[in-house]
């Protein structure tokens, strides 16, 4: 994808549903979104997952699978311009899905997989990987050594928070400090940080209304991306609904990012 497009250098946007529950879902978050960021100037990634393979119960919605993913993917792709990542939970899907997105992102949970990282990196794609919320981030270094061990240096980390106690997260802001210095894109998820692991039985529950002052937070320690799980009625929504915001609120919380972050890099 043309780095005109996406860049690590500037300060971009990750956001799109959890999951993808509809192709006209997808199109409907993608266009809006990439409408908000076309006009505030900022690079956007359009995210979602064709398989949510770690949910909490056997009962929960997973995705569509990875071949509609693939039609969907090349859709978004090809209609609006605009990178798309996805999650890759084994080496065989990172080699498959790799041809149809943009960024390979391993989830938080798989981030110490040795032949996930590796089956990713030689993909030569992007590679997000998500912090575990049992790592510490100085301990980050290894699984972005084992994608550069395939000669790929396009790798990217983002904080999602870390275990406190049962069902709950918090968020350490020097952890973006600590992994900024391994010489990588750093991102925030502002999202699944407030994510309330299996906090609702058979499923995770949330506190939505954190999602933009931590956000705000991490804009002000200086972050390069922010990513977000967006859903136009995320009390709907078939995956992580209480940890999403809302697709009609979202211009309002990136502007104030935006005129953070420019604020942070001017004074750097």
């Amino acid at each position: 994808m043309d780095n005109i497009v996406f860049s690590p250098n500037k300060f971009f946007i990750i956001a799109g549903p959890c999951v993808i529950e509809s192709e006209e879902l997808c199109i409907e978050v993608a266009n809006r979104l990439q409408s908000i960021c076309l006009k505030l100037d900022i690079p956007y990634v359009f995210k979602a997952s064709y398989d949510k393979a770690n949910r909490s119960s056997v009962s929960s919605f997973r995705g569509l699978g990875i071949e509609k993913g693939k039609d969907i993917f090349k859709k978004i792709r090809s209609k609006f311009n605009i990178p798309v990542l996805t999650d890759v939970h084994s080496p065989k899907e990172a080699e498959e899905i790799a041809p149809f997105v943009d960024i390979l992102q391993i989830p938080a949970f798989l981030c110490r997989q040795t032949d996930l990282l590796v089956s990713a990196g030689k993909t030569q794609k992007w590679v997000n990987i998500k912090k575990g919320q049992f790592m510490s981030p100085w301990d980050m270094k290894n699984a972005v050594e084992k994608v550069y061990s395939t000669g790929n240096k396009n790798v990217m980390l983002t904080e999602r928070g870390t275990f406190f106690g049962y069902n709950n997260l918090v968020n350490d802001m020097r952890s973006l400090i600590v992994m900024a210095e391994l010489g990588v894109p750093v991102i925030f998820d502002a999202t699944h940080s407030v994510q309330l692991p299996g906090g609702a039985g058979s499923c995770s529950s949330g506190q939505r209304q954190y999602i933009a002052p931590l956000a705000r937070a991490a804009a002000a320690i200086g972050i390069n991306g922010l990513f977000m799980e967006v859903h136009p009625d995320p009390d709907n929504a078939l995956c992580d609904g209480p940890n999403s915001i809302r697709l009609a609120d979202v211009e309002n919380l990136i502007k104030q990012i935006k005129e953070i972050n420019d604020y942070v890099r001017k004074t750097k």
